[in-house]
């Protein structure tokens, strides 16, 4: 099998490879690499062509199980990639194609996607993750933010509430639970609009490091096998494709 039919080409119309803002390509690496995945196995090669080619190799024994990723890539563990590539596309108004060995195999079309029907707002039962960096306010209502990582959780405590979480800030990470108010938007992406904490839980800080290595060193669970546990962690809380 020669070297090209490991090759996946990812094409957007919009762009050429020189005009590409590196931010931007970026984030298109970091979804096809969530489309692909086996990502120990899959390398970026080069950005080239007229339009924008974004070239992927796949190692040879991974290919097998990437191609199979492929076939299912519209409904299967690949479906939330797919649909990250094509919000993208459709913000940067293109639209896009994989191909491998000349011939395409996915298509997305971004800027030409129907929009999907706009569902709520509706209230849900749930739960948010993060660290509490600002607590405060005046009225009867609290408001609190909670930061996990990159993202900001705007939320809302009575004052009871809120004197139970304040020693908390800056502190280690709270699971919040509670009633959040949410919106399917027509690109198929979710709004919070408001989430109401009614009670907390303080998460262990110890480094995800630590916590895997103490899980591989149990006989028998599977940890061990696990190439990237933040992928497989994102699986099993949310689903899917960790993506």
């Amino acid at each position: 099998m020669s070297d090209a039919e490991f090759e996946y080409r990812f094409r957007i119309d919009a762009w050429s490879p020189g005009e590409m803002p590196m931010a931007r390509l970026a984030k298109y690496m970091a979804g096809l690499a969530r489309l692909l995945g086996e990502t120990a196995h899959v390398h970026f090669v080069r950005l080239e062509g007229g339009s924008a080619d974004l070239v992927q190799a796949v190692d040879a024994e991974a290919a097998p199980k990437v191609r199979a990723r492929l076939r299912t890539a519209a409904e299967g563990p690949a479906a939330k990639a797919v649909g990250s590539l094509n919000r993208l596309l459709a913000e940067d108004n293109a639209t896009g194609s994989l191909r491998t060995g000349g011939a395409e195999i996915l298509r997305f079309p971004g800027r030409d996607r129907p929009e999907s029907p706009i569902y709520g707002p509706f209230w849900q039962s749930g739960t948010l993750d993060g660290a509490l960096v600002r607590i405060g306010g005046r009225d009867e209502t609290v408001p609190v933010l909670l930061q996990d990582r990159a993202a900001f959780h705007n939320c809302n405590a009575s004052r009871d509430m809120a004197r139970e979480l304040a020693p908390h800030l800056f502190g280690p990470y709270l699971r919040v639970r509670g009633e959040g108010r949410w919106r399917r938007n027509g690109d198929g992406s979710w709004t919070m609009l408001r989430f109401d904490i009614e009670g907390f839980t303080v998460l262990d800080d110890a480094p995800f490091s630590e916590i895997v290595e103490q899980l591989r060193a149990v006989e028998g669970n599977g940890w061990k096998d696990i190439e990237d546990p933040w992928a497989e962690l994102r699986r099993l809380r949310h689903g899917g494709d960790a993506g």
